[in-house]
């Protein structure tokens, strides 16, 4: 099974907060300490981040893994080090790395 770092994709689904279905993206992603982040282009204005700001329970399939856990966005104005250090990571990964940054921290294994 290829490490989080070999893998370009990471799949998350949230659940719409008007509808109340669930929704799959394929998103680039970073890990550090244990925590996942992907970073939305579009801002606010992403579906995805809007559903996580309503309801923040998240589950997402990484290298073999399916995971459960909380998804939130980081705000650059109060952690401006981890916001910082992530976007850096998704540049020197993807050469890429603007814009909403939210975390995704693991809270237990769907199984894989």
């Amino acid at each position: 099974m290829p490490s989080p770092a070999q893998v370009p994709y990471l799949y998350l689904t949230t659940t719409g907060w008007k509808s109340g279905r669930r929704h799959e993206i394929e998103i680039w992603f970073t890990e550090l300490d244990g925590c996942y982040y992907v970073i939305s282009e579009l801002g606010e204005r992403a579906h995805w981040v809007q559903n996580v700001r309503r309801n923040s329970e998240v589950q997402f399939r990484v290298a073999g893994q399916s995971l459960h856990g909380t998804g939130r966005v980081v705000d650059p104005e109060q952690e401006p080090e981890l916001h910082a250090q992530v976007c850096a990571l998704s540049q020197s990964k993807y050469d890429w790395g603007e814009g909403l940054v939210v975390v995704l921290r693991p809270s237990g294994n769907l199984g894989g």
